[in-house]
C-alpha cells in the first residue's frame, strides 16, 4: 500500500506542489520581513504618512466661497491629533503659504519647510527639522475652483519609529501562522483538485483495462484528457489499430490454412484406401485422423476468436447437454465409460450460440471420457447458475492448473492424443458469452464448471 502511494502520480504531484508552495511562500515572507525590517520608513512609515494626508483632505469642509472652514476627522483620527499633538500635526495653507486651518499645536510658528517651497513639495515627503526635532513633512495640493490649497502633515521621526515598531514586531509571528495555515489548507484541498484533474486519465486506464482480443476495435477517448496526455492516448490507439490488423491477419491465416489442409487430408486418406499394397494402413489412418482433428480444432479456434462469428439465440441447456451425451455415447462405450446427466433446476432457456455451446460441452466431456477409468462415470450437472462436468480420473496436478487453457499446451505424460486446443477453444467460447470457466481438481477426478 505504501509503495503504491509513493509511486502514484497523485502523491508525487501533491508532495511537489506542497513543497513548492511552502518554499515560495517562505521566500516571499522572508523577503517581506527583510524589507520591512531593513527599510521601515520607506515602506510602512511612508504609507502611513500618505494615508494621514489623504484622511485630512477627505475631512476638509469648504464654505460657499470655496474657502476651507473646518477639518471634520473621524473620532479615532481626531483623538490621535489631540493626544499626540506634539508628534502629529496638520496644516491647511493657502496658495501663498499662509495657515488657514491647523491642528492643536500647529497654529503658530514658522513654515515647516524652509529649504523647499510649498508648491515644490507637492506630492513629496520631506525630512525637516521643526523646533529642533526631526519631522517628516508630507504635502498635497488641492484645487478648489480657481484657488489652490495645500495640506501638510508633520509626523515626528520618533513617532514614526514607535508606530513602525508596533506594526513590524508582530509581522514575523503573523507570517508564520498565515504560512502554516495556507500550507495546511492547500495540502487538504489539493488532493481533491488532483483527483478531479486526473479523472480523464483514470477513465482512460479503466477503458484500456477492458480491451481484450475480442474488443480490439475499441479506442480510448481523448475527450477531456489534458493536452500533455493526448499524445499517449493517440499512440495507444495507433498501437491498438496495428494490433487489430495483426490479429485479423493471424486469424485469417489460421482459418485459411485449416481450410486448405482439410481437402488434401481427405484425398490422402482416399488414396491410401485405394492402394492395397500399402502396409500399416491402420497407423497411417490414425495419423491422418489425428491431423484432421487438429485441423477441425484450428477451424473452431479461428471461428470462436471472432465475436461476429457467434449467432446468439435462446437455447435450452438441458436439451443441448443431452445432444452432447448422445453424440459422444459411442466414444464413451468404446472406453467403457458411462455418461450421466443430473438436472437440478436448469433454466429453460439461456442466451447463447448453440453450436459454440455444443463444442464447449463436447470438448470438456470428451476430455473427461479420455481420462476416466474403465466403468467410470462422467456426470453433467445442470442447475440455475452453472453446468458442471465431473469425471473420476486421476485429477490434475495443482501446478498444471494455470496452463490448462493455454493454446497447444498438453500435460506431460498424457496418454490420449490431442493438439492442446480443446480447452483453449472452450475458454474462448466462455469469454465470448461473458461466462466463467473454472476447474477444480479433487481427490478423485476433476470438475469443470461453466458459470452462466
Amino acid at each position: 500500500m505504501l509503495d503504491h502511494w509513493i509511486g502514484s502520480l497523485s502523491a508525487r504531484l501533491w508532495v511537489t506542489t506542497v513543497v513548492a508552495l511552502g518554499a515560495g511562500l517562505t521566500a516571499l515572507a522572508g523577503l517581506l520581513i527583510f524589507v520591512f525590517d531593513r527599510y521601515p520608513e520607506q515602506t510602512l512609515g511612508r504609507h502611513e504618512q500618505i494615508e494621514t494626508v489623504r484622511n485630512v483632505i477627505a475631512a476638509l469642509r469648504f464654505d460657499n466661497a470655496d474657502t476651507p472652514v473646518s477639518v471634520q476627522l473621524p473620532e479615532p483620527e481626531a483623538w490621535l491629533f489631540q493626544v499626540v499633538s506634539s508628534e502629529l500635526q496638520y496644516r491647511v495653507l493657502d496658495g501663498r503659504g499662509n495657515i488657514v486651518l491647523a491642528s492643536t499645536g500647529a497654529e503658530k510658528g514658522g513654515p515647516w519647510l524652509t529649504n523647499v517651497g510649498v508648491p515644490d513639495a507637492d506630492g513629496k515627503i520631506v525630512r525637516a527639522s521643526v523646533d529642533g526635532r526631526a519631522f517628516f513633512i508630507a504635502t498635497r495640493r488641492i484645487a478648489r475652483g480657481r484657488a489652490s490649497f495645500y495640506v501638510q502633515t508633520a509626523t515626528s521621526a520618533r513617532f514614526v519609529e514607535a508606530e513602525i515598531g508596533l506594526k513590524v514586531k508582530p509581522i514575523p509571528a503573523m507570517v508564520k501562522i498565515v504560512l502554516l495555515v495556507a500550507i495546511v489548507i492547500f495540502g487538504l484541498v489539493l488532493p481533491l483538485t488532483i483527483y478531479r484533474v486526473l479523472r480523464p486519465l483514470r477513465e482512460a486506464s479503466r477503458a484500456a483495462a477492458r480491451i481484450t482480443p475480442r474488443h480490439l476495435k475499441t479506442r480510448l477517448s481523448a475527450e477531456g484528457v489534458p493536452s500533455e496526455i493526448k499524445p499517449l492516448i493517440n499512440a495507444f490507439n495507433e498501437a491498438l489499430a496495428r494490433l487489430e490488423k495483426g490479429f485479423a491477419v493471424q486469424q485469417q491465416f489460421l482459418a485459411a490454412a485449416a481450410h486448405e489442409l482439410q481437402t488434401p487430408l481427405t484425398l490422402i486418406r482416399g488414396q491410401i484406401e485405394l492402394q492395397p499394397e500399402i502396409e500399416a494402413k491402420a497407423l497411417l489412418f490414425r495419423e491422418i485422423d489425428l491431423m484432421s482433428r487438429q485441423v477441425r480444432q484450428l477451424l473452431h479456434l479461428a471461428e470462436v476468436s471472432e465475436a461476429q462469428n457467434f449467432a446468439f439465440a435462446e437455447v435450452n441447456p438441458a436439451d443441448l447437454a443431452h445432444d452432447v451425451v448422445e453424440y459422444l455415447t459411442r466414444r464413451a462405450d468404446a472406453k467403457q465409460v458411462r455418461l450421466s446427466i443430473e438436472d437440478s433446476g436448469a433454466p429453460p432457456e439461456i442466451r447463447a450460440d448453440k453450436g459454440a455451446l455444443f463444442i464447449l460441452l463436447k470438448n470438456i466431456v470428451e476430455n473427461a471420457i479420455n481420462v476416466s477409468p474403465v466403468d467410470g462415470i462422467v456426470l453433467l450437472t445442470l442447475d440455475g447458475a452453472s453446468i458442471a462436468i465431473c469425471d473420476e480420473g486421476p485429477g490434475i496436478r495443482e501446478d498444471y492448473l494455470p496452463f490448462l487453457f493455454t493454446r497447444f499446451w498438453r500435460a506431460p505424460g498424457v496418454e490420449y492424443e490431442g493438439a492442446g486446443l480443446g480447452l483453449a477453444i472452450c475458454n474462448e467460447i466462455a469469454t465470448a458469452h461473458d461466462w466463467r470457466l473454472t476447474v477444480n481438481s479433487r481427490t478423485v477426478g476433476t470438475r469443470f464448471t461453466v458459470w452462466l
